[in-house]
């Protein structure tokens, strides 16, 4: 095997002596700043901008032997190495020596491949402290000497799968990550905005995870079989869902090959909201940009997720579910409107989308209006009460659910037509469940979109700066943007398409309440107060 030989790059940088006399001074060689001390006849070369925010060292102060402090954030570098007292970034720091009076510094740059290996290690480095700066700085650093910038995201995949308890109902980063990296394909214009959602990806897993222990996935292997696959999720049964799909990559299975077991899984009942659904196609698409590297750990995360997702449909506001699915098509004899569904809860909304006559997609457009509606009539002092229960409490980013959802569910039943008959029931225990949260008075004309194409594209390019503090708000956004833009690509004449980009834009320029500090302490009082 070939070693490889490290190269070296010698250069002239300033006179020994002028050193002396000054005791630090920058020299300039290509493009590098670099900054020199001279302490107590050793000579220390380094980068004149501090590798946090880019103060110059050589406004630094060296004490001690040969530590190096940038003096706007107390910094403090080994000017032997360049490692970083408080962990972080590292300096880096340059060979010298001194020939014929003259300091001469080796300039060369590590290979490529160390330097992005270098990188990754101290992205990963990184999570811990959840250093969003300097996140971003490694994954520039990393595309700088010509890494693959995904390959961020892949690792990030990697070193956090198994530390989300409730797998990946436990985060909205891989739901998000797709559509961040498809905003990337289509609306970034330079560095910055593509860097950004790699970014907003890498940022988002780290901090759902920060300082989570390992959770083991089981190990045992099975074949794949996707009727006991289903039966599994069904029995909330984690070792035997996970030996099925370790029994399918054994076996080299590819996710078409999958998915219509995942989406059977996750629509077998109101599953987490609506999450379900959305996790198994967003999975799909990951898996599709990223390649084989992510596949196991997100069908980990997936599977786990699914298992352990909570069965809504089981509680007493959707428990017709169950029996109004198992009797589809008995009495499908009405054409119904979106007028028939004013005001329904969710079992007679259900109870209506059973009788209807239409095909299955012209009924996803009656009840996509009513999702639409959900959005757009959002009553936003719902969001804002203080004294209602637990049960009754409503924000927009559950609202938005009902189009993200039903987004989801449209493609999985366009997929596999069986899934039909879930996915338009589950539209309607949103929107039912909803109903109580509505403002008549909202009007469509004072949220109207005249040019859909400037809204969407404007609404895209706000996300690159969308100055959110929290990950699953962001999430929302970009993913409600994305399903709102996708569902019109499929079908720009439907007739729902004025109330969802009405709704979408009332929802981008509404108040979102995150903090619900009063209620809570309201509602923590009311439940103590009846407890045994």
């Amino acid at each position: 095997m070939l070693e490889t030989v490290q190269q070296t790059d010698w250069q002239d940088a300033i006179e020994y002596q002028a050193l002396r006399e000054a005791g630090s001074k920058i020299v300039k060689i290509g493009s590098k700043q670099i900054a020199l001390f001279d302490r107590d006849g050793a000579v220390y070369a380094c980068n004149n901008r501090c590798p946090h925010e880019g103060y110059p060292l050589k406004e630094g102060t060296v004490s001690g032997e040969c530590t190096l402090t940038c003096n706007w954030h107390n910094w403090k570098f080994d000017l032997r190495t360049g490692d970083n007292a408080y962990g972080g970034d590292r300096l880096r720091v340059y060979p010298v020596r001194i020939e014929n009076g003259m300091i001469q510094l080796d300039v060369a740059d590590a290979p490529a491949h160390e330097r992005i290996a270098h990188a990754l290690d101290n992205l990963h480095d990184s999570f811990d402290k959840h250093e969003y700066d300097r996140m971003a700085r490694e994954i520039a650093r990393m595309d700088k000497a010509g890494g693959d910038p995904l390959d961020a995201v892949r690792k990030t995949i990697q070193w956090t799968h198994d530390r989300f308890e409730f797998g990946i109902g436990t985060t909205h980063a891989p739901m998000a990550a797709v559509d961040w990296l498809n905003l990337r394909n289509t609306r970034a214009h330079d560095q910055a905005t593509r860097l950004m959602p790699i970014h907003e990806i890498v940022a988002n897993f780290a901090w759902d995870c920060q300082r989570e222990p390992v959770y083991p996935y089981p190990t045992t292997v099975t074949p794949w079989n996707e009727d006991g696959f289903v039966d599994a999720v069904e029995a909330e049964d984690e070792k035997t869902a996970i030996a099925y799909v370790r029994g399918a990559l054994e076996d080299n299975l590819n996710w078409s090959d999958l998915e219509r077991g995942f989406a059977r899984a996750a629509l077998a009942h109101y599953l987490d909201f609506g999450h379900g659904a959305i996790y198994v196609l967003k999975t799909g698409e990951l898996i599709e940009h990223l390649g084989q590297d992510v596949v196991e750990p997100l069908l980990l995360m997936l599977t786990r997720g699914l298992v352990m997702s909570w069965r809504e449909d089981l509680i007493p506001e959707f428990r017709s579910y169950a029996s109004i699915l198992e009797n589809w098509g008995a009495n499908q004899e009405k054409t119904v409107s979106p007028e028939d569904f004013d005001g329904l809860g969710p079992k007679k909304a259900m109870l209506m989308a059973a009788q209807a006559s239409q095909a299955p997609a012209e009924l996803y457009d009656v009840l996509l209006e009513m999702n639409a509606r959900s959005l757009l009539k959002f009553d936003l002092d719902v969001q804002d009460a203080t004294d209602q229960s637990i049960a009754h409490n409503h924000t927009w980013l559950s609202v938005t659910h009902e189009v993200t959802f039903a987004n989801a569910a449209r493609q999985l039943a366009q997929k596999f037509p069986e899934l039909w008959p879930s996915a338009l029931l589950q539209m309607c225990c949103f929107f039912g469940r909803n109903s109580e949260a509505q403002d008549p008075s909202i009007d469509l004309a004072d949220w109207k979109v005249d040019d859909t194409e400037d809204f969407l594209a404007t609404a895209f390019d706000s996300l690159f700066d969308h100055s959110q503090f929290e990950y699953i708000v962001t999430a929302h956004l970009i993913k409600t943007v994305t399903a709102v833009s996708d569902e019109i690509d499929n079908n720009a004449d439907a007739p729902w398409k004025p109330t969802l980009l009405a709704g979408l834009n009332r929802f981008l320029h509404s108040p979102l309440k995150r903090r619900h500090s009063l209620r809570t302490a309201k509602q923590a009082l009311s439940f103590v107060a009846i407890e045994d």
